[in-house]
């Protein structure tokens, strides 16, 4: 079992994506296992990769050509529905965050945050898949009023569906969740798909960022 956790930048500014890489190196828990300028060739270099290499985290920055942080991350979570994704950017405003939220990322950075705030937001996205300060929490609730939502409207769940929930965003498995509710792990499997289609979700970023946001789970 691996003791470090693997990160990816990409970032078409060279000299921010070299002083990413060097404030990372030092955090010993840290290893960089791939950084580019080129977000074009990320889905190749991420396929080549020594799966002992993959990365547990991949930060990506917003405005970049020929593809930008949006296109890229929708290219990732199609092929990598699961990876973990912090989106560090100058760009910190209601509409991206919470653009990118609908899009399954795990967390929101501005790029002046400070290197106690990225060490934190690496280890809770590792650990919990998602990282929100309460501004965060505050700014997508507000786009989601405005936007009256990106899920569907008033989803009612039952007691074993919130038990359910509760556990994915404790992150336990299918066959986790079956032991501990002594259930079938079919039966959880169909709890979790229709879980996903009330809530309008497209993976378990999704309903984790659900859950937090009305209050399900709590992460800190």
């Amino acid at each position: 079992m691996k003791n470090n956790i693997n990160i990816g930048l990409i970032d078409d500014d060279l000299l921010l994506l070299e002083g990413l890489n060097l404030l990372l190196s030092t955090f010993p828990k840290l290893k960089i296992t791939l950084s580019t300028t080129n977000p074009e060739n990320v889905l190749e270099q991420l396929i080549t990769l020594d799966p002992f290499d993959f990365p547990d985290v991949l930060f990506i920055d917003i405005k970049m050509e020929p593809i930008n942080g949006f296109q890229l991350v929708e290219i990732l979570k199609d092929k990598y529905p699961d990876i973990k994704i912090i989106i560090l950017s100058s760009y910190y405003q209601q509409t991206y965050l919470g653009q990118m939220v609908k899009l399954g990322v795990s967390s929101f950075l501005p790029k002046n945050s400070s290197k106690e705030i990225l060490f934190e937001a690496i280890e809770q996205v590792n650990k919990h898949g998602v990282f929100f300060t309460n501004k965060d929490q505050e700014l997508i609730l507000k786009f989601l009023q405005n936007k009256k939502s990106q899920y569907k409207e008033d989803p009612v769940f039952s007691t074993r569906e919130i038990e359910v929930i509760k556990l994915i965003c404790e992150e336990h498995t299918n066959q986790e969740i079956a032991e501990k509710l002594f259930l079938s792990k079919r039966t959880v499997e169909t709890h979790r798909q229709r879980i996903l289609e009330k809530i309008g979700a497209k993976n378990t970023v999704g309903l984790v960022v659900f859950a937090i946001i009305n209050q399900i789970h709590n992460i800190h």
